[in-house]
């Protein structure tokens, strides 16, 4: 089978790795390391992030598990019926989704959480073959617009005939594609996005999922 995640000293980016070699030695407890995809590989639904962040995701191991962003995301699954026991914000929780797997475009944490172009597609053949091993997608949700033109740029599709606006849709070959802006803290401090925006777009899902 195609390889899904990179393995833990992933050597494919000279600046993330360098970043991460700093942050082990600065922090030898945290994870430290690419991210694996959380979740079941037979799920319906794909959720796919920009990258880890450094005190999230890095720190814990887990997609959007450490942070804010992650607090709105699993708690928005929680209400949609989308996970299974109570988000602790640690990998060790006992949280499990249901029919959801969750996963960055780019797998390893970068400075000012901020990955380059060439960073963004040397990681693009995990993304492909993620995406490519879910023989039951049918929804795919990308957080925020870098993430949605990282995803069209994978699937090798134009970027001006999918336009990226909040609660957008589009068809990608029988695969529902949703858009929402990123559920991060300033996002929804600045009042870009609400839970009440954030709901809608998975009560959307929930419809087109059945």
């Amino acid at each position: 089978m195609p390889q899904t995640d990179p393995g833990r000293d992933c050597p494919l980016c000279p600046r993330l790795v360098a970043f991460r070699e700093e942050l082990r030695a600065a922090e030898p407890a945290w994870f430290n390391a690419p991210v694996r995809t959380f979740g079941s590989l037979e799920a319906k639904l794909l959720i796919i992030g920009l990258a880890p962040g450094v005190r999230g995701a890095n720190r814990t191991g887990r997609p959007f598990t450490g942070d804010y962003a992650g607090d709105l995301l699993y708690q928005t699954l929680d209400r949609f019926g989308l996970s299974r026991g109570h988000f602790q914000a640690r990998p060790d929780d006992g949280l499990e989704l249901v029919d959801v797997a969750i996963t960055n475009a780019v797998r390893c944490v970068p400075p000012q959480n901020k990955p380059v172009g060439a960073e963004i597609k040397a990681c693009r053949p995990f993304l492909v073959n993620t995406i490519n091993a879910m023989q039951n997608l049918r929804a795919i949700l990308v957080l925020g617009r870098i993430a949605h033109d990282t995803l069209l740029s994978t699937l090798q599709r134009r970027r001006a005939s999918y336009p990226f606006t909040h609660g957008g849709e589009h068809d990608l070959d029988g695969v529902r594609l949703f858009d929402s802006y990123h559920c991060s803290r300033y996002n929804t401090n600045t009042g870009v996005l609400t839970e009440a925006m954030f709901e809608a777009v998975f009560a959307r899902i929930k419809q087109h999922l059945g």
